[in-house]
């Protein structure tokens, strides 16, 4: 029985029809899964290993090397706040201090009630707004204790809803243009390129 949902495990199928090789739909495979748990689950990593042809430990190896993937619950809202060096002369230090203080959590930590992940991050290039903060993945230019409690709280009442989706949604809208292809003609071309080189 399939973990991820039919319309999920479908949207898998047809990005793993896109790649000359499986495997190399795996990290878009593992942003779906995240998608619907809110992060990669044991089954869901065995799950991709099958589709993809590799052991359940390289889709778990590849995950933890993505800072964007995670392999442990986390909160609703993963907050991340930039202390590189840019953000570390603008105050980063300060305000991670007041982030964990406001949230009870350290860093790399997630509040009881599983609403906020706090993150110490590197660059998220937004230098020119320093200390940059992103809410799942989303710049929110928050840069003061004082606007920073004020996002927490709108956040907690379910306020940007249609600007921060909860963690592990990328994106909010399926694409329909670009990179699509008709999964029969993919399937017809790579045959004939594996009859022409048994040829």
């Amino acid at each position: 029985m399939s973990h991820l949902t039919p319309e999920r495990r479908q949207r898998c199928e047809r990005l793993i029809a896109l790649y000359p090789q499986k495997r190399s739909a795996l990290i878009p495979l593992c942003h779906i899964a995240q998608e619907q748990d809110g992060y990669l689950s044991e089954p869901a990593m065995i799950e991709i290993a099958a589709m993809v042809g590799v052991t359940p430990a390289e889709v778990q190896g590849t995950a933890t090397f993505y800072d964007m993937l995670h392999t442990e619950p986390v909160g609703t809202y993963v907050v991340g706040v930039c202390t590189n060096i840019a953000c570390l002369l603008a105050g980063g230090d300060d305000l991670l201090a007041h982030a964990e203080s406001s949230l009870g959590v350290r860093a790399g930590g997630t509040t009881d009630d599983g609403v906020f992940t706090l993150e110490e991050t590197e660059c998220l290039a937004d230098c020119d707004v320093a200390p940059c903060v992103q809410v799942n993945h989303r710049y929110v230019r928050t840069t003061t204790p004082d606007a920073l409690d004020g996002l927490l709280a709108e956040l907690r009442e379910g306020g940007r809803a249609d600007e921060i989706p909860t963690h592990g949604n990328l994106i909010r809208v399926q694409r329909t243009t670009g990179l699509v292809a008709d999964p029969e003609a993919i399937a017809a071309e790579r045959a004939a390129k594996r009859e022409e080189a048994g040829a």
